[in-house]
């Protein structure tokens, strides 16, 4: 699957879910299932609890906010001498 295909399956719409990025027909946030992720659910425990979602999904999630955060700069921390 290109790159382009799964990012089609992201959506943004100012009516639904006050425009934040979603999985296209669900009400499924990228920052929420990647915080899922992020929590230790695995891919499979995900695809159990949401119907309807699939593994290519998550995927696009993931390329999502990896593109995202390539179009971001991160300024380092400024830490203080001991």
């Amino acid at each position: 699957m290109t790159d382009q295909s799964l990012l089609e399956r992201i959506t943004a719409q100012s009516d639904i879910m006050d425009g934040k990025p979603v999985v296209r027909g669900t009400r499924l946030t990228v920052p929420f299932l990647l915080g899922l992720l992020a929590h230790g659910a695995t891919v499979d425990e995900i695809l159990e609890e949401y119907e309807g979602l699939s593994r290519e999904d998550i995927q696009a999630c993931l390329l999502f906010a990896s593109r995202s955060l390539e179009q971001t700069s991160f300024l380092p921390s400024l830490m203080e001498a001991s």
